[in-house]
């Protein structure tokens, strides 16, 4: 893509203010990430979908991967919004940036803007450049000079910023100046260290801004918790970029939050930073993005987190089924999310009729049938069970207490699971079931690679022949819980399943004093769960 190409595509966003996304390059520094080339281009494509301004691939040159990555952006992607941005460093002391072999390496990236960074703390210059503080500035005013001839718009992150002022404020800003007066068009001070409060920031934005006349950026780790906080801080006193990454993602405990800080500036600042209906989308590519880095997408992130609209209190629920804005701060349609009514055992009247309606189970306003489910559930969750994270058991047990009965696709005579230890450390798993279905008794046998495997396998085998959908079951998450009790290998277990045909997922839970009897509890709900979403009707 070209320059014009690149300016065009990114004209429909306010050059007034800047969303920068940095996940390809701060994001992928975070320990657990190692993206491939296809996994950047996947994510620079959610990104550019998503509406952000610039979203800087890498340090092309310095690293083989970022190099191929910029090779293969321009000519795969066409980007509607956003402009590429090669991340790179200032020319080498005692050299000229004309001559730079990386300075060479970021314009052949062929990215229409470049990111320099440069060292803003005196200690930095002496110490990790081996330099001095007038050689410091030279090579920020001739590196940003000479890209600036040959094209690119130039940022500079000048790195340590807020620490650096702290040590010597002069100093500081004379890199701000230097870098500002070469034709820098944006100057990002980065709170390296993460080390900075709401406040301290807001005061030296301010005073760099006043000092300076340069247009100011903002870039905040996020050791303190605050790096969403210290951004909107710097938006307060007057910075018009921000630089985030995707879910927070970045070394130690990552960067400021893209998601959160954008949701902000357009929900409570009124700003607009994204293409018209892109917020809307933004729980979708949080998520999307978690999946490529291969990462949980955190439940209880701002926003986009599936517990970001969840609510568990009777007392809540029962405000929200008046207003729901009553204990949420948004619609959750606004950033693409849905309310969530949790159910355990402190729900009341309110929180099941909510639930049921989320459901789609209607209750018809029975009060004496809602008051029967509630002590169910309480009943229920003091014997170990939790519903707040089973919903599919909840549903099948709410649909019993509305119909007068349990859903049963096939009945359970009897089911064993062995374990055998063999002389040569390996293990063999067998599970035999014994059912009734569509009046028929079957008996099956299957192994597995544990006894849970086995027993659902065996299941497999006994039901497929009446419920052919059963083919498209997955088990995808086991989880076990040993609960409180008297003596460790006797006490209470609880078993979490999580299971998907291929377009939805659900949860079932299982308790018992045995892991496998809490297991099969969970099966038996996961498979009567999913044949009845799958139209299924029932065999008695």
């Amino acid at each position: 893509m070209t320059t014009t190409e690149a300016t065009a595509a990114s004209a429909v966003l306010d050059d007034g203010f800047h969303v920068f996304d940095t996940t390809l390059r701060d994001g992928a520094q975070r320990e657990g990430i190692n993206l491939t080339v296809a996994d950047k281009l996947t994510i620079a494509r959610h990104l550019d979908d998503f509406g952000v301004g610039f979203i800087e691939g890498g340090w092309p040159g310095a690293n083989p991967r970022d190099t191929e990555f910029f090779a293969r952006a321009r000519g795969e992607i066409d980007f509607k919004h956003a402009q590429l941005v090669a991340f790179g460093a200032t020319r080498r002391a005692g050299g000229s940036a004309a001559e730079d072999p990386q300075v060479r390496a970021l314009l052949e990236s062929g990215a229409p803007v470049i990111t320099l960074v440069a060292k803003s703390h005196d200690r930095h210059v002496e110490l990790a450049l081996r330099t001095t503080l007038d050689e410091n500035l030279a090579m920020v005013r001739d590196t940003v000079s000479y890209l600036r001839e040959q094209g690119r718009r130039v940022f500079v992150d000048c790195e340590h910023f807020f620490d650096g002022y702290r040590a010597n404020a002069a100093y500081a800003k004379a890199v701000v100046r230097a870098a500002h007066e070469a034709g820098a068009d944006v100057v990002i001070l980065c709170d390296t260290n993460g080390g900075m409060l709401p406040a301290q920031v807001s005061a030296v934005v301010a005073t760099v801004l006043a000092d300076t006349g340069a247009r100011l950026g903002i870039h905040a780790q996020d050791d303190t918790g605050c790096a969403v906080a210290n951004t909107l801080a710097a938006v307060d006193a007057g910075a018009t970029h921000v630089q985030c990454t995707a879910n927070g993602y970045g070394e130690r405990v990552g960067n400021a939050n893209l998601f959160p800080v954008v949701a902000a500036l357009e929900i409570k600042y009124g700003r607009t930073v994204l293409p018209e209906g892109a917020l809307a989308d933004m729980t979708r590519i949080s998520h999307a993005i978690a999946e490529v880095v291969n990462l949980t997408p955190s439940t209880h992130q701002p926003y986009v987190g599936v517990s970001a609209f969840a609510h568990k209190a009777g007392l809540h629920a029962s405000a929200i089924k008046v207003d729901p804005d009553l204990y949420q701060h948004i619609d959750p349609e606004r950033v693409g999310n849905t309310m969530r009514m949790l159910v355990s055992d402190m729900a009341g009247r309110a929180s099941i009729e909510l639930k049921g309606k989320e459901l789609g189970v209607d209750l018809g306003g029975d009060r004496a049938l809602v008051s029967r489910v509630v002590e169910r559930v309480k009943e229920r969750e003091l014997a170990g069970y939790t519903f707040e994270a089973a919903d599919a058991s909840f549903e099948l047990l709410l649909r019993a207490e509305v119909e007068g009965r349990a859903r049963k696709y096939f009945r359970t005579e009897s089911w064993r699971a062995i374990v055998e230890d063999r002389p040569d450390g390996t293990h063999a798993n067998e599970a035999t079931v014994k059912l009734w279905a569509k009046g028929e008794r079957i008996v099956a046998t299957a192994e597995g690679n544990g006894p849970v495997n086995a027993l659902d396998r065996a299941l497999r085998v006994a039901l497929e022949r009446f419920y052919p959908q059963l083919a498209k079951f997955e088990l995808i998450d086991y989880k076990v819980r040993i609960l409180e009790g008297k003596h460790g290998t006797d006490s209470t277990t609880r078993v979490l399943i999580a299971t998907t045909d291929g377009h939805r997922e659900w949860s079932t839970v299982g308790v018992g004093t045995n892991v496998i009897a809490a297991s099969w509890q969970a099966l038996e709900d996961a498979f009567t769960y999913g044949l009845l979403h799958a139209g299924v009707e029932p065999a008695e």
